[in-house]
C-alpha cells in the first residue's frame, strides 16, 4: 500500500500524488489520505518528526525545525485561562523553537521543496510572497540548490533575509505594487515553458507542513483542544489546522471533536472577515495602514470545496478584525509575560484571543491552542547574523514589459534558455 492517496473532495477522484488541482476541473481543494491511521512519532529532525502525515518520500535532512508547544503560565494568567498552550513557531532556543526564518512558513517550504526532489525538478520555482513565505522558500532552496524565483512586492524587501551563506540559486523581484499584483505577475510567469508555480493553499505539502502545528500541539498536550487561535491572510493555515484535526479525531487517542477554529484579520484590510460576516472591512487602499500586511490576500480561498468556509462551518468557527492599537497592545502584553519577541501578525491572533475571551466566546477552562506563527527574530539575531537579499530586478506592476523583464532577468541569472 502507498504512503498516501490524493483525492478530490468534490468529486471522489483520485489523483497523481503531485497533482494541484482536479482534474475534472472540479472548484476543490484535493486532500492527502494517509495509510497510517495513527499517528506515530518518528526520530528523524524538525518536522520529519511527523512523517507519516507529511505527502513525501524522503525529506531533507539539513536546515528542517519545528515548532514548539508549551503551556502558558504568565500570559494566562493575565487573561484569567487555565488551559492555554502556545504554539510558538520562530526561533526560541530555549523552548526548542528552531525555525530559522522565524515563521512557520518554514513548515510549508520544506515539504514543497523535498516533492520537487522526489519529481528532480530541473524547472524554476516561482513563489509570490508579502514576505515570511519568500523567506522560508529562499532558505529551503538556498539548502538544496532549488532554482527559485521570489516576486514581492517593493514594499516587502525589509523582510527578505537570510542566514544562509549562498543565495546563488535565488532570483528575488521587486514589484511596485501589492501583494495581489506580485501573484498575478508569479502566475503568468509560473505557466511558461522552464518554470513551475509552488500552488499556494492547492498545494498538499503547503497545507500539511502547517497542520504539523495542530499535531505538535495535540501530541504535547495529549488532547484535541475546544479551541484554536491564528492570524491568517489566505486563510490556509486555518485549513490545514481543520485538516490535521479531523486525522487526529480518526486516530482514536485525543478526542473525538475538532478544535473551533477562530482566525484573526488585520483591518482595514480583512476580507475573509468581510466574507465571513457579509460586511464590506476592505479598504481600497489596502494593504495600506496594516498593523502587517502579509495577512492580506485579495483572492483567499474561501469560497471552493474544502476552503476557508467549510473549514469556519465545520467547526463552527468565527472571524475577528483587529485594529493597530489592538494589535499593538497584544504585542506588548504577550512579549512582556511570555519572554520572547512575536511578529506583527502574530500579535493579531493574540488580540483576536483577547477579544474572544472578552466576549466570551472561551470559557476559563476551555483548552486553547494559541499559534504564535512568527517570532524570535530579535532572539536569533543574538546568535546569528543575518544577511538581506538583494533584488535582481525592480518592476512596476503597471508596466505591460513586467513579465518580460522578469522572464529575461531569470534566464539571465539561471542560465536558461528561453
Amino acid at each position: 500500500m502507498s504512503k498516501y492517496i490524493v483525492k478530490c473532495l468534490q468529486c471522489g477522484d483520485i489523483h497523481d500524488p503531485y497533482s494541484m488541482s482536479c482534474k475534472n476541473n472540479d472548484e476543490s481543494l484535493l486532500r492527502t489520505e494517509y495509510s497510517a491511521k495513527q499517528l506515530m512519532i518518528s526520530d528523524m529532525p524538525g518536522i520529519w518528526r511527523f512523517y507519516d502525515w507529511l505527502p513525501v518520500n524522503g525529506i531533507i535532512e539539513e536546515g528542517s525545525g519545528k515548532t514548539a508547544t508549551y503551556r502558558s503560565k504568565a500570559f494566562a494568567a493575565e487573561l484569567g485561562l487555565d488551559d492555554l498552550w502556545i504554539s510558538f513557531n520562530g526561533y526560541w532556543p530555549e523552548k526548542g523553537a528552531d525555525l530559522m526564518t522565524c515563521t512557520f512558513k518554514d513548515l510549508e517550504s520544506f515539504p514543497t521543496v523535498q516533492r520537487l526532489k522526489e519529481l528532480e525538478e530541473t524547472r524554476v520555482l516561482v513563489v509570490a510572497s508579502a514576505g515570511n513565505t519568500a523567506r522560508a522558500f529562499a532558505n529551503a532552496c538556498s539548502i538544496t540548490g532549488q532554482p527559485l524565483l521570489l516576486v514581492v512586492p517593493k514594499t516587502s524587501l525589509h523582510r527578505l533575509w537570510t542566514i544562509q551563506d549562498d543565495s546563488s540559486s535565488i532570483c528575488l523581484v521587486a514589484v511596485e505594487g501589492d501583494y495581489f499584483d506580485a501573484i498575478a505577475l508569479a502566475g503568468k510567469i509560473a505557466a511558461r515553458d522552464g518554470f513551475v508555480n509552488e500552488g499556494g493553499a492547492k498545494n498538499v505539502a503547503r497545507r500539511d507542513g502547517m497542520g504539523t502545528v495542530m499535531l505538535d500541539a495535540v501530541l504535547t498536550s495529549g488532547k484535541l483542544f475546544d479551541h484554536y487561535f491564528q492570524a491568517v491572510g489566505s486563510g490556509t493555515g486555518g485549513i490545514s489546522a481543520w485538516e490535521a484535526s479531523m486525522r487526529l479525531v480518526d486516530d482514536g487517542r485525543f478526542g473525538s471533536k475538532v478544535p473551533r477554529l477562530h482566525l484573526g484579520q488585520s483591518l482595514p484590510c480583512a476580507p475573509l472577515y468581510s466574507l465571513w460576516n457579509d460586511v464590506d472591512k476592505v479598504s481600497a487602499s489596502c494593504p495600506e495602514g496594516m498593523y502587517d500586511d502579509v495577512l492580506f490576500n485579495r483572492k483567499p480561498p474561501y469560497g471552493l470545496t474544502g476552503g476557508v468556509k467549510d473549514a469556519l462551518d465545520a467547526t463552527n468557527g468565527t472571524m475577528y478584525a483587529v485594529i493597530n492599537e489592538e494589535a499593538s497592545s497584544a504585542q506588548s502584553l504577550f512579549e512582556k509575560t511570555e519572554g520572547i519577541d512575536i511578529n506583527p501578525a502574530a500579535a493579531v491572533a493574540v488580540a483576536s484571543l483577547i477579544q474572544a475571551v472578552e466576549a466570551g466566546n472561551v470559557k476559563p477552562g476551555d483548552s486553547i491552542v494559541l499559534n504564535i506563527t512568527g517570532g524570535g527574530q530579535k532572539r536569533l539575531m543574538q546568535d546569528y547574523q543575518t544577511k538581506q537579499l538583494i533584488p535582481s530586478l525592480e518592476v512596476s506592476a503597471d508596466d505591460p514589459k513586467a513579465e518580460e523583464l522578469i522572464v529575461e532577468k531569470a534566464a539571465e541569472v539561471f542560465g536558461m534558455n528561453i
